[in-house]
């Protein structure tokens, strides 16, 4: 068991390790420049996924919405996952596929940032949210693992976390969405 227990804990130290690679950086930079744009603009950001994804995009929002580190102004961001009625009903009605894109049909606005999460790059609901975003011009990050699967093709920028291994994947993520929270309160709520 411990033998497990310490391959586990170095397996996420190795793909952290490799997340610190100049290209890894910049393009995390990249993500939170193009974050702090649309909010500078009063748009907002919507966010989804599956499984333990969709517990990150609530995660996310709640950190903007409330607070990352800094008690500030609250910033606009839905995640998708949070009304349990509308993807029931959206699932029952028209399909499970269906339960993002039809919310990023009401919710989102020209400027907004969609961020799909996904850690094989192909969930069926993901992608089709993703191809309703970009038929509205919206501006997509997509989260994936290190292949990227069919996201890393339909998004605008898309963070692939350097490992094949899920929960490598979710951890490098959440990591990412942690960032992205510091960097952007640092710049919208910079004294």
């Amino acid at each position: 068991m411990k033998d497990t227990i310490i391959s586990l804990i170095q397996e996420s130290i190795d793909a952290k390790k490799k997340m610190l690679d100049e290209g890894q950086l910049v393009y995390i930079q990249s993500i939170a420049n193009k974050i702090n744009e649309a909010y500078q603009h009063g748009k907002k950001t919507i966010i989804f996924g599956n499984g333990g994804s969709a517990c990150d995009a609530l995660h996310f929002a709640a950190e903007l919405v409330c607070r990352f580190e800094k008690n500030r102004k609250a910033l606009p961001s839905i995640a998708l996952t949070e009304n349990i009625s509308s993807l029931t009903a959206i699932g029952n009605d028209f399909g499970y596929e269906y339960v993002f894109s039809r919310q990023i049909e009401a919710f989102a606005n020209k400027g907004d940032i969609v961020i799909a999460i996904t850690t094989s790059g192909n969930s069926e609901n993901v992608i089709k949210a993703v191809e309703k975003a970009k038929e509205m011009g919206l501006f997509v990050i997509g989260l994936t693992g290190e292949d990227g699967g069919q996201l890393k093709l339909l998004s605008d920028m898309c963070y692939r976390a350097p490992s094949k291994v899920t929960g490598r994947i979710q951890e490098c993520h959440i990591l990412v969405l942690h960032i992205l929270a510091k960097l952007v309160e640092e710049k919208i709520f910079a004294e």
